[in-house]
């Protein structure tokens, strides 16, 4: 214990806009949801652009496209996340690796649900699509890093804001192109895991934040002597 305050995982610079765009990416989930709900083809968002077929992939960029998606299977997905924990704390941020932890399980669990909910499917009965957990994923531990980047001491709100959507877009983007092209997906799926990450990693942000506060301020006050109490 250095006596210091454990710096939080959500820059207090960035969080209004960052509820702002949490509300307006769980608005596009909701209504693509709705408007893929129980559908098993294409939609016509989908239509423009070109989905591929089976061998459309070629190499390099199928190896390319294989290695993204097994960062977002489960063998793959755990090993990031071990990391990643792991790196929070050797730097000693313990706040940090909770963070990357409860804010994979949530993404995770949410994507999950929402695929039972709306009931999308792909290449036949069963295999559900809406949104894509792989991009969703993906995403969030993107998400997730920049925004523990942005909250280092000198990183004005504006360079903090343009990290936080560069590395969340360019995250997005390489995952669900890999599961588009692949065909494991439809491009609206990959925008509804996109926009799942966007909405769910805030929240748990300021909700890790608040617990952690919570118990610091339970353990900071003990006795140093009969009768009294230390405070902060």
């Amino acid at each position: 214990m250095t006596g210091r305050p454990a710096r939080a995982v959500l820059p207090p610079s960035l969080s209004g806009w960052l509820g702002a765009v949490a509300a307006l990416a769980t608005l596009v989930v909701v209504v693509l949801g709705v408007l893929y709900a129980g559908h098993g083809e294409p939609g016509r968002v989908d239509r423009w652009i070109i989905l591929p077929t089976a061998d459309s992939v070629r190499p390099p960029w199928r190896h390319v496209a294989l290695a993204l998606d097994f960062l977002g299977e489960p063998a793959g997905s755990t090993m990031l996340v071990g990391a990643c924990a792991a790196g929070c704390l050797l730097f000693r941020r313990p706040r940090a690796a909770v963070f990357v932890v409860a804010g994979v399980g949530m993404t995770v669990g949410t994507t999950t649900l929402l695929k039972h909910l709306v009931g999308r499917t792909i290449h036949g009965p069963g295999n559900l699509s809406y949104p894509s957990g792989h991009t969703a994923f993906f995403t969030a531990l993107a998400l997730m890093a920049a925004l523990l980047a942005a909250g280092r001491p000198g990183l004005g709100r504006t360079a903090g804001r343009s990290l936080v959507l560069a590395a969340s877009l360019v995250a997005g983007t390489a995952m669900g192109w890999a599961e588009v092209r692949l065909g494991a997906h439809y491009p609206t799926d990959a925008v509804g895991g996109w926009c799942t990450a966007l909405a769910v990693i805030p929240a748990t942000a300021w909700l890790v934040d608040r617990t952690a506060d919570r118990m610091t301020g339970q353990r900071v006050g003990r006795t140093t002597g009969p009768g009294r109490w230390q405070r902060r």
